[in-house]
């Protein structure tokens, strides 16, 4: 399949001047083992993250999302070494657009503008086009992160303004309160997939197609179900770890439940000469119009490519339909 960066199509993010693909690289991966949150994964060498990095950008996503809790910053330092040297081969793909993160727990507002120098400095410097509150728990309120956000975009530090897991209410709150400074709220980024659709029932979706606020879906491939191997091999589960498994729903009952989807990926795939998982990821970019983008993770040479390729097709309309009846099967209980 054709993976040049010149067959991708860009959408704005949100009521922004920002243009994305519609995959961008996930960099939760990148924590260096660090930290309670980055020892989900084992540490990639920088040889393993420059590769991973080079394969997307060249491939045709024009974004990263990372994070402040990644590792403490260690996923923003990884992301900014290899984009320096990128740079220093004088590569065309060394200045993706940023998204980052700040970690709202036990912590107030006044963290926002406090950290927020950290924040670039992991970053070796550069700008940040969008800064999420990571979720919704802290010591503040959501309008005294809405005002030091918007002090921050005021002050030239960051760009636009984005949130992550919030609930419908709390996204148009946060909505309501950074349009009386004159800014948008850009994006919520949530945990969507086939097989997690939350946000179709809680009002989430609805509110941000209503209001222009685009969906960074997380998660996209539910931890690897969708891609189809765990239902080829089920020897596979006995390697994955046990919180893993009770939060994607690698069970017997699960995996039966979902394997008609997992089939008609697969039928799909053969169509398109594509793979399960790069068939999930088309119908989430395309069935909700460009409302939905999504931060698929590589940890690999292998699935940076898988991820890429997954943008150089579209399903149609029927199969897209096709699709959403299945996985609203798969997800009955």
């Amino acid at each position: 399949m054709e993976t040049t960066a010149s067959k991708v199509n860009l959408r704005p993010l949100g009521q922004s001047d920002l243009s994305v693909s519609a995959l961008g690289l996930g960099c939760w991966q990148f924590s260096r083992g660090s930290g309670i949150v980055g020892r989900y994964w084992s540490n990639l060498t920088d040889t393993d993250i420059l590769e991973i990095v080079k394969i997307s950008l060249e491939g045709g996503m024009n974004w990263v999302d990372t994070a402040e809790i990644y590792g403490g910053g260690k996923s923003e330092e990884a992301l900014a070494h290899v984009l320096d040297q990128l740079r220093k081969e004088g590569s065309p793909h060394a200045a993706p657009l940023i998204a980052t993160k700040w970690w709202p727990l036990l912590r107030t507002a006044g963290s926002i503008p406090a950290t927020i120098d950290q924040r670039i400095a992991c970053l070796g410097g550069r700008g940040i086009d969008l800064y999420q509150i990571h979720q919704p728990f802290s010591l503040s309120s959501i309008a005294s992160e809405m005002k030091a956000m918007a002090g921050l975009v005021e002050a030239g530090k960051i760009r636009y303004v984005g949130v992550s897991n919030y609930s419908a209410k709390q996204m148009v709150e946060a909505h309501r309160l950074l349009k009386t400074y004159g800014l948008p709220l850009v994006s919520n980024q949530v945990k969507y997939n086939l097989l997690h659709r939350n946000i179709d029932q809680n009002g989430t979706l609805a509110a941000a197609k209503e209001l222009g606020i685009s969906i960074i879906a997380y998660s996209p491939l539910q931890q690897g179900i969708l891609t189809g191997r765990f239902h080829n091999d089920p020897s596979q589960i006995a390697a994955v770890s046990r919180i893993r498994r009770m939060q994607s729903g690698l069970d017997g009952a699960s995996l039966a439940r979902s394997k008609p989807l997992i089939d008609s990926l697969a039928k799909l795939a053969e169509k398109y000469k594509a793979t399960p998982g790069q068939v999930a990821l088309n119908w989430l970019i395309h069935y909700h119009g460009d409302t939905v983008v999504a931060i698929p993770g590589a940890s690999k040479a292998r699935h940076a490519r898988e991820n890429i390729g997954a943008m150089t097709f579209r399903l149609n309309p029927e199969e897209l339909e096709l699709l959403n009846e299945a996985s609203w099967a798969a997800l009955k209980k």
